[in-house]
Formats: C-alpha cells, structure tokens, sequence
C-alpha cells in the first residue's frame, strides 16, 4: 500500500512543491494548512504514515501541534520544517517528539532521504514493540492483523475465552497464525506476563513425548543423566499451548486427560504427583471428530480440550486483510534486512490478493522475506513475487568486460555507426553530416528520452541510466531539459 504524507504548511506554495516532490517517489500527499486542521485531519482517522510539519503557523503553531499530538497517544514520525535553523528551534521540537528537521526551502533529496529515514525508524520501533511484547508473553488481539468479518469473530471470541480460564481449541489449516492466536488469549488473559510455553506435539519423537512434557527424575531411565521439569512445570503459573495436539499417541492422551482433570502430573521415575496451576490451549489442523471416530484420538479428551473452539481462517477466506499483513511483513523484514522498501505496488497487490496462498499466512511471509531481500525498488513489483505473479524480473544489465589476452575491436567509423543505426532511433549519435554529435548533446537527449519513456518516475529514470538521483536533477537544470511536473513516479 501507498505510504501517506500529510504536509502541513500555511504556505500553498510550499505545499504544492513538497506534493509534487512526493507523489514522484511514489507517495500518496495530504495537505492541512494549520495545526488545527492537522489536527482534524489525525484525529478523524485518515491516513498518515509521516508528517511534514511547519514550525510557524497562523492559531496552533507547529510546536503546540506537535505537543497535542503526542498528548493524544499519535505516534506517527513528524518532521519538522523551519525557515530558520537556529539550534534552540530545533532543540526544543526534538524534545517535543519529532525525529528530524530541515530548512526551507530544501532540495527534493534531502526530503526523500529524511522520509524514508523517518519510515524505517517508525519500522524499527514497532518491531521492537511488537518483540517485547512477544517475549513478555503480552500479545493482545489487539496486535492480530486483519479487520476482515473472520477476524472480527476470531478477536470477538478469543477475547472472550481469555476472560476466563476455559480450556480453548484452536482449529484451522497449518500456516493461518494459530499460536498467534493463542498468545493473545494468553496476553488478554490475567496470566499475561507470565509464562508461555509452546510445544509442538508433531515433532517430538515418541518415545520422548512423556519425558518432554511431564519430565522425569535423575537415573530413572537409560540416558536420564539430570533431572528434568518438563513443559507443564516450565509453564506453571502460566499457559501451555499444545500444537498439532492430535499427533499426541493414545497413552500419552491418557496421562495428558488426568493432568487437565486433577491440576497435577507424574514425572517419570517420581515417587508422588507434582501439582500443577497451567491453563491449557491447544490447536490442530485434523478433524478431530473423525480422528475419535476412528479410534485415534481419546473421546474423553476431546471433549476437554474442545470446550471452547476457535476457528482460524484461511487466508483466501480473509483476502482484506492480505495488504495488512503483507505491510506488517514487509516492516519486519526491512528492519532484519536493513531494507527501505515502502510498500507494494498497486498492480502487486492486486496479483496477491488474487491468489490462493494454500500456504496461507506463512506462505505470504515468506514470499514477502524473499522478495525483500531481492528488492531494488522502492514498491515491490509482480517481478518480485515470480511464483505468485507468472512475471519474470527484467534481466538485469549486463557489462561486457574485456577477457585477457584478446584483441581489442576495431573502432567504427562514423559512416558505419549511421549505418547499424535504425532509422527511427530517437537518439542520435551522429549529426546529419556523418560526424559524431557532442557527448554533451547525445547526453541531454538520452536523458530527455528516457524521462518520456519512465512517465518521469526520476527513481526509474536514474536507476536505468545508472546514475544517482542528484546527478540526474544536476544535469537536468544544467542542460534545461522539460520535465512534467503533474507527471508522477
């Protein structure tokens, strides 16, 4: 999704310029002439991912502006811009809570570099957020991603079961963000911050299934070398998820019934039962009601862990909320990558929201991680998702080097570069007599044609010609070239 600017300036000039600046590298603009209307603007819930804010301002300056807002819990980055760069101004709206500031007027470059700086800051503070919260085992329903009628009912139900200590069964196909599910029940319960313990019961070989959750006493089989807990007593106080909890064999579904039923386990080799204060979630991708009916899974235990179901849905039951996820994935990943990709371009995510996922949510990260990683642009394009889109990348340039030892080409004559030119080239590289034309003049028209052919998106223009943005504005100015400036990139 496009990222949104919201500028605010008394000046309409200064406003237009920034806008047009802006909506060339790919950003959506809003405009507020006044603190007040800023105000307005953020407090009714439109967007903004990043506010230019003017310092001096007609009614609610920019400082009193800046203030309120961090009042009122908005925490978006703000800039500030300032026509005079005096230390006490800029000291004063740092403390107030912006992350940077530049002099008006200021060269497109240093407005992009500032946004983009000011994204990725708001990226690494959220995943810090979002770490934390997840180590301290206080995930809320209010971190789920996603406001599709689905999730509704999921945050709706989940909410409801976290208010008390009933035994929760989450059900859905593998990859939908079941244990996400389950740490928000955790977080929303009265045991958030205590711990969380999740097992997956799938992977545990099965002669070790016993000892893993219910551990066991020093010597009390061959290779028991030291005593250990096991994950109820990891998880005492706290909650333990059992995922994939009907890949557990028939005779630990037993032990695991009388755990649930008396609050106590036995660990192998102890002489007396450890009691035990655990809440029990589990989830699984089976039907559990066939796997009962099929001798598989214990009836009596279903029963207990099937209290209060929830069902996780799929991703393509959920396609709403795709661009959601997709965003939270890509502000991970380019802060695990060092990346600065903004978003995904509108055509890629119309090509995402069309698919299936059969991998569901899982399936979305890691096509997002892979794409990151391969980015060059600043909107991930259909290239960037081949498996997902059909779109081949564009093969990338290549640089003849010469091999040693081998003789170099001729050079052409003029006559012969005329000849091998097609005729509607639209540069030129000889003049009408046959001879050369001017680096200078073969440039300026390299630059104007490629401007036409790059609708004037400057960031594809100096990526093809291989060159800097600033070069290419530098040389724009100096040679006079026209560039549309409604035109956007």
């Amino acid at each position: 999704m496009t990222k949104t600017v919201l500028v605010v300036d008394d000046d309409p000039t200064q406003r237009r310029l920034i806008q047009a600046v802006l909506e060339r590298e790919g950003f959506a603009v809003a405009q507020a002439e006044s603190g007040d209307a800023a105000m307005t603007h953020l407090t009714s819930g439109k967007a903004a991912d990043v506010i230019l804010l003017d310092l001096q301002m007609p009614g609610l300056s920019g400082h009193d502006a800046l203030k309120e807002m961090r009042t009122r819990g908005l925490n978006q980055p703000v800039i500030v811009l300032t026509a005079t760069g005096g230390v006490d101004t800029v000291v004063k709206a740092m403390q107030a809570g912006a992350c940077d500031f530049f002099v008006k007027p200021a060269s497109p470059e240093r407005i992009i570099v500032s946004i983009r700086n000011a994204l990725s800051m708001g990226d690494l503070k959220g995943e810090v957020d979002r770490l934390k919260k997840h180590s301290g085992g206080r995930t809320t329903f209010a971190d789920l991603i996603g406001d599709s009628p689905h999730m509704r009912m999921v945050k709706r139900m989940g909410e409801r079961a976290a208010k008390s200590g009933i035994p929760v069964l989450i059900t859905g196909e593998s990859g939908v963000g079941k244990e996400v599910i389950a740490r928000a029940v955790h977080g929303s319960s009265d045991r958030a911050g205590k711990p969380f313990v999740a097992v997956n019961c799938g992977a545990i070989p099965e002669n070790l299934v016993e000892s893993i959750l219910f551990g066991h006493e020093k010597g009390s089989f061959t290779g028991a070398s030291d005593k250990h807990l096991g994950k109820f007593q990891e998880a005492n106080g706290g909650t333990l998820f059992l995922d994939e909890v009907g890949e557990l064999p028939l005779d630990i579904q037993v032990k695991l019934l009388r755990a649930l039923q008396e609050s106590e386990i036995d660990p192998i080799g102890a002489k007396r039962s450890v009691k035990v204060d655990v809440r029990i979630l589990s989830a699984t991708n089976r039907d559990l009601t066939q796997a009962v009916a099929e001798g598989r899974f214990r009836e009596d235990l279903f029963y207990r862990l099937n209290v209060f179901p929830i069902e996780a849905p799929a991703l393509r039951d959920r396609r709403e909320d795709i661009a959601a996820l997709a965003e939270a994935f890509i502000r991970r990943f380019n802060v695990e990558e060092g990346k600065r990709v903004v978003g995904l371009a509108p055509e890629t995510l119309a090509c995402l929201t069309g698919f299936d996922w059969p991998g569901n949510v899982r399936q979305l990260e890691n096509a997002v991680y892979r794409a990151i990683v391969l980015a060059d642009a600043p909107y991930l394009q259909p290239y960037d998702f081949p498996a997902i889109s059909g779109v081949k990348a564009p093969p990338m340039e290549e640089t003849v080097q010469p091999v040693a030892g081998q003789q170099p080409r001729p050079i052409p004559s003029a006559q012969q570069l005329l000849a091998e030119m097609p005729a509607d080239s639209p540069v030129r590289i000889v003049d009408g007599h046959g001879h050369l034309r001017t680096l200078e003049d073969i440039e300026r028209d390299l630059i104007q044609h490629a401007i036409e052919v790059y609708a004037g998106h400057m960031s594809e223009v100096a990526r093809r010609l291989g060159i800097g943005r600033s070069t290419l504005y530098r040389k724009v100015r100096e040679q006079g070239i026209d560039v549309d400036m409604q035109e956007t990139g």
